[in-house]
C-alpha cells in the first residue's frame, strides 16, 4: 500500500522534529549564535566606517569610479584587501569589471583565487587575534563549549560563508578565532571558487 500525502507530510515533519531536537542537543544552534556573537563587534565597526565614510562619499559611486582610474593590479590589490578585511565590498562589481576585460575568463579565474585567499588570510587574522590577553581570556573562559562544537560544525560555517550572500572574510575570520582546523577551511573554503564563477556566468550573459 502506497503511502498518502498526509502519511508523508507526517514522515517529513517526524523527520524535520528529529533533527530540530537533534541540533538542540548537539549544540548546533548554540554554535551557530556563539559564533555569531563573536564576529558581530567587527562587523559593526565595519559598518560604523562605511556608513561614516558614506556621509562624505557615495561610495558605490567611489567604487565604480576606483575600477576606473586604478591600473589593473591596482584593482585586484583592492580586491584582496576587501575579501580578507570583513569582505563588506560585494564582489559583484569587481566580477562586472573583469567582464569588460580583453579576457574576462582569465580575470574572474585571478578574481576566484583572490577571493578564495583573502578567506584563508582572513582566518589567520582570526588566530591571531587570539594572541590579545583579552580575547584569549574571553575564548578560554567564556567560549569552552563552542571551540568543542567548533570541529563538529564549523564547516557549516564556512560553506554558508563561500557559496551565499554573506561575507566570506567574516566566516573565515570567525573559524580562526574559534580555533576551526585550517585544513578544513582551505577544504571547504574552496567552494568560494564555485561562487565567483556561478556568478561570472550570471553576469556575463547580461553585460
Amino acid at each position: 500500500m502506497k503511502p498518502t500525502t498526509r502519511t508523508r507530510d507526517l514522515s517529513s515533519k517526524s523527520r524535520f522534529q528529529a533533527l530540530h531536537q537533534y541540533n538542540i542537543q548537539t549544540g548546533f544552534y548554540d554554535f551557530i549564535w556563539n559564533a555569531l556573537k563573536t564576529a558581530f563587534p567587527y562587523i559593526v565597526i565595519c559598518i560604523v566606517a562605511l556608513v561614516t565614510i558614506n556621509q562624505f562619499f557615495n561610495i558605490n559611486t567611489l567604487l565604480v569610479r576606483l575600477t576606473e582610474v586604478l591600473p589593473v593590479y591596482g584593482v585586484l590589490s583592492f580586491f584582496f584587501m576587501s575579501e580578507t578585511i570583513l569582505g563588506l565590498v560585494p564582489p559583484e562589481m569587481f566580477i562586472a569589471w573583469s567582464g569588460k576585460m580583453a579576457t574576462p575568463w582569465v580575470f574572474l579565474s585571478i578574481l576566484a583565487l583572490l577571493s578564495y585567499a583573502g578567506g584563508l588570510m582572513s582566518y589567520w587574522l582570526g588566530q591571531l587575534s587570539t594572541k590579545l590577553p583579552s580575547i584569549h581570556r574571553y575564548l578560554e573562559n567564556k567560549m569552552e563549549k563552542q571551540l568543542e562544537n567548533s570541529k563538529k560544525w564549523g564547516g557549516f560555517l564556512i560553506v554558508v560563508g563561500a557559496l551565499l550572500p554573506v561575507p566570506f572574510a567574516v566566516s573565515c575570520m570567525t573559524a580562526g578565532l574559534i580555533k576551526y582546523p585550517f585544513k578544513s577551511v582551505a577544504y571547504y573554503g574552496s567552494l568560494r571558487v564555485l561562487r565567483i564563477f556561478g556568478y561570472g556566468i550570471v553576469i556575463f550573459n547580461v553585460l
